[in-house]
């Protein structure tokens, strides 16, 4: 008997071993309370007589028919999941009174310096040093509020009156150009009584100021003839002006800076050369863009630019500075043969004169 014992013993442990790195949990919490038998308003000790009885029941050396290591896992962990739940939920229904109690104490507390919270909590001092400063603060208040109101009072009457101003000049403006209508309309009926118009020379023929364009509708040419008057121009024309002003501007700068850079030219120079053709390429490119966009605009074929050539800009500008410093060296031998030749004639007198003092000397 003793024998048999022994040997279940030793299965159970056996099966507690296998099972030991498994560690079945629960699927929720719900299952942990229906595993424990409790509900789940239960409290400490229903909880814990629950897993007493359990553990009684599965427990391997319980010695009764129903020891099941699994089961006995189960139960504890179970059983330490509700413990858990429980703790929490007190700890939180515990908070949740002291709250309650704080508040009701709170109810019947009197609030500290009463004093303070009247006035609008302006002032220091005693209560009636502080009803003074208060009085005084609304005084103060009260006079801002009286200044603000007529300040905007009257901004309200400045826009009035600028609004009456403007009404009244455009008003004048109307009443003179009606004025100067109506006399010239007296004046020109006074004419026509007068037959002052009669005797025209161009009475019954076609204004002479068509006949440059007798084609033309006389409202388009007279519509054109104020826009050129008063400075208008298409976007075509402005477009190309800027591209001739942009051109003449970059020859002129490259031309310039050849010359500063002087005959002949040296490793540094040529280096500084190289880097200003490259950026007046860069330009030329840019150029050629605007020129695109010019021949889109431009109302006719034949007033079309083509693209301006690198190379050839390049190599017109570099023939020009040769024509100049060819320029330049025959103005230079000119001006210097003059002078050589006064240079002999001085010699000349100064030979002349030296012999003359030397006679002079011998008499």
């Amino acid at each position: 008997m003793l024998a048999a014992k022994k040997s279940w013993v030793m299965t159970c442990l056996r099966g507690v071993r296998m099972f030991s790195g498994h560690r079945p949990r629960c699927k929720s919490l719900q299952d942990c309370y229906n595993l424990l038998n409790v509900q789940e308003n239960c409290n400490h000790n229903e909880a814990k007589e629950a897993y007493v009885k359990l553990v009684k029941l599965y427990h391997p050396d319980s010695g009764s028919d129903g020891g099941d290591p699994l089961k006995f896992m189960q139960v504890e962990e179970a059983y330490k999941a509700v413990i858990k739940h429980l703790a929490e939920k007190g700890k939180t229904e515990s908070d949740q009174g002291l709250n309650d109690e704080e508040e009701e104490e709170s109810k019947y507390l009197a609030p500290q310096h009463r004093q303070y919270l009247s006035f609008e909590g302006v002032g220091i001092g005693t209560p009636s040093q502080r009803e003074k400063q208060y009085r005084k603060f609304r005084v103060n208040r009260a006079t801002e509020q009286v200044l603000d109101y007529r300040k905007q009072k009257l901004e309200a009457q400045d826009q009035q009156n600028t609004m009456k101003v403007v009404d009244i000049q455009q008003s004048k403006k109307i009443k003179i150009t009606q004025a100067v209508e109506r006399l010239v309309e007296d004046l020109i009926q006074e004419s026509m009584a007068r037959g002052d118009f009669d005797n025209l020379s161009g009475k019954g023929k076609p204004l002479q100021k068509f006949l440059q364009y007798p084609y033309i509708d006389p409202m388009t040419h007279n519509l054109n003839r104020i826009l050129i008057e008063n400075g208008y121009q298409p976007e075509w024309i402005v477009r190309q002006k800027e591209i001739n002003e942009t051109i003449e501007k970059l020859r002129n700068d490259i031309l310039g800076y050849r010359k500063k850079l002087g005959q002949p030219l040296t490793h540094y120079t040529q280096k500084h050369w190289n880097l200003n053709c490259e950026q007046f390429r860069n330009d030329i490119k840019e150029l050629n863009k605007t020129v695109d966009k010019f021949n889109l605009i431009v109302p006719l074929l034949n007033r079309q630019m083509l693209h301006f050539d690198q190379d050839k800009e390049l190599a017109v500008i570099l023939k020009k500075y040769d024509v100049l410093m060819e320029a330049n060296k025959a103005n230079s031998d000119t001006i210097a043969q003059p002078t050589k030749e006064s240079s002999t004639q001085n010699s000349l007198f100064n030979w002349i004169k030296h012999i003359l003092k030397y006679n002079q000397r011998v008499r």
